[in-house]
């Protein structure tokens, strides 16, 4: 295939007009990647309602309240530290080996670390739960990397707008499992109430739910799911290990074959296909502009969400709003109904209006008035307990979380577009993994840890909110980096 000039000298008027006509989705593989979006939120929206608690009950805070935010931070630090040191390697494998193995792998790992994290008696038996989940979770960046795999730019918006079914029901069981069945024996006795297992181990019960949940998902995956990538044909994963994945480019053209799903735009199946780039000739300015805009992003989102929780069950006086697993499970599943519905239904329509760059703009922005009306909520429950007021800003904080969701989406179209060439999108897509993963790193951790310290007697308690709108400040300035019109970029691959 003979690649069309498109640089400065070529004029504007000359360039092909995109086409209008938009390529229908491939259901027959949509549906099971629709389904492969639902564990990681499944299983991290399970822990959320309990982790607070599971904190207090281990014992490691010694009772002081203000460090439970801390050792919460440090408890979802830890699987994105494992995750950043193995998904770029995950993401270049899968280039090579192809996506489906390393996505049944994930899922095993999910399964695993859910069983090790209900049996954890102690947080160093947690921290090591999460770890290994992270270190063997390439899921999410998979699914992604998938997803473009079999779409287009005519009809990627459109597969996104379906993308909340599944998170809006990963995200809104789990919670409901996580803080329904946690210490079943103490809230369901007539049920529970003579089960020793249970009673030793209080967080099996929801933990085991879900681990069960993943291990349907990964049968249906192994039975249904195509590979989506035309392989490196002979090459062994021994010989990727020796030669390294940093240095080295494959010279064994792809070929496609008749077991994987091949892309329209990649042309018919008797032609050469394009390789693999080495990690040098991907880091590119588009690609570094796509990663500082996830980067800040991401650092936000994850740091919110892990503050979040903790400062709903944070006590009143210490400037949180003192509600318990229940209510905090019942909140977090209600809120990720709203959004995914709104995603459902709406994203694919304002991205046709406005762009996918004014989305993320917009998405970000709302990070600061998300931020003030954490204190506003406890200055009101200060004044007049837990109330009408009280609940409006907690709906309203949940609410403007809907713009900041429809920035993922904006993301994996940008990446998509920055990708030097198609059989490089899993390599790009874990680049950018790589530097999103220390963000949420040091998001959780550092937010929490910041929540922990302003909380304390003598300290600023103004000091996390100034934290976070600093980060929404950054984001806003990294997403100017993008382009308006995607095409620009998609153009020049």
């Amino acid at each position: 295939m003979i690649a069309q000039q498109n640089d400065e000298e070529t004029p504007l008027l000359q360039r092909p007009e995109q086409p209008t006509a938009k390529t229908p989705l491939p259901w027959d593989q949509f549906w099971i990647l629709l389904l492969l979006e639902m564990p990681d939120f499944l299983s991290s929206g399970t822990l959320a309602p309990f982790i607070p608690q599971l904190i207090r009950d281990i014992g490691v805070t010694h009772g002081d309240e203000t460090q439970v935010g801390h050792y919460a931070g440090i408890l979802q630090s830890s699987y994105y530290a494992a995750h950043t040191l193995t998904i770029f390697h995950w993401s270049q494998l899968s280039d090579h080996i192809g996506r489906r193995p390393v996505i049944l792998t994930a899922l095993s790992a999910i399964v695993i670390s859910m069983f090790s994290f209900g049996l954890s008696k102690t947080f160093l038996g947690l921290v090591v739960s999460r770890i290994v989940c992270g270190a063997f979770d390439p899921s999410d960046s998979m699914v992604k990397s998938m997803l473009m795999d079999i779409t287009d730019a005519t009809n990627m918006p459109k597969a996104y707008s379906y993308i909340p079914i599944p998170l809006m029901i990963g995200t809104s069981i789990g919670p409901l499992i996580g803080g329904s069945l946690s210490r079943p024996a103490d809230r369901f006795p007539d049920i529970f109430g003579r089960s020793e297992l249970l009673k030793t181990y209080p967080y099996l019960l929801p933990c085991s739910i879900s681990a069960f949940s993943v291990s349907i998902i990964w049968l249906v995956t192994y039975i249904h799911l195509k590979e989506s990538v035309s392989t490196t044909g002979e090459t062994t994963l021994w010989e990727l290990i020796k030669k390294g994945f940093l240095g080295q480019s494959y010279l064994r053209p792809r070929q496609p074959s008749s077991n994987v799903i091949v892309d329209p735009g990649e042309g018919s199946p008797g032609e050469v296909q394009p390789k693999p780039l080495p990690l040098r000739a991907l880091l590119t300015s588009k690609v570094l502009s796509v990663t500082a805009s996830y980067t800040t992003m991401g650092l936000f989102q994850t740091g919110y969400n892990s503050v979040l929780p903790v400062f709903y069950a944070t006590p009143i006086e210490l400037g949180g709003l003192s509600l318990d697993p229940p209510r905090i499970g019942t909140l977090l599943a209600v809120s990720g109904v709203i959004h995914g519905i709104f995603q459902l239904l709406f994203y694919a329509h304002l991205h046709d209006r406005f762009g996918a760059k004014a989305i993320f703009i917009t998405g970000v922005s709302s990070g600061i008035p998300i931020v003030i009306l954490f204190p506003v909520a406890n200055a009101l429950a200060r004044a007049y307990g837990i109330g009408m007021a009280v609940w409006l800003c907690v709906v309203v904080q949940l609410t403007l979380k809907t713009s900041l969701i429809l920035c993922f989406p904006c993301m994996a179209l940008f990446i998509r577009a920055a990708a030097p060439n198609r059989a490089s999108l899993g390599t790009t897509n874990g680049i950018v993994m790589v530097v999103v993963a220390v963000a949420r790193i040091i998001g959780p951790a550092t937010a929490a840890s910041v929540f922990s310290y302003s909380l304390q007697e003598g300290h600023d308690a103004w000091s996390i909110y100034y934290f976070f709108i600093a980060i929404a400040f950054l984001a806003v300035g990294a997403a100017l980096l993008l382009p308006r019109d995607l095409s620009v970029w998609e153009d020049s691959q």
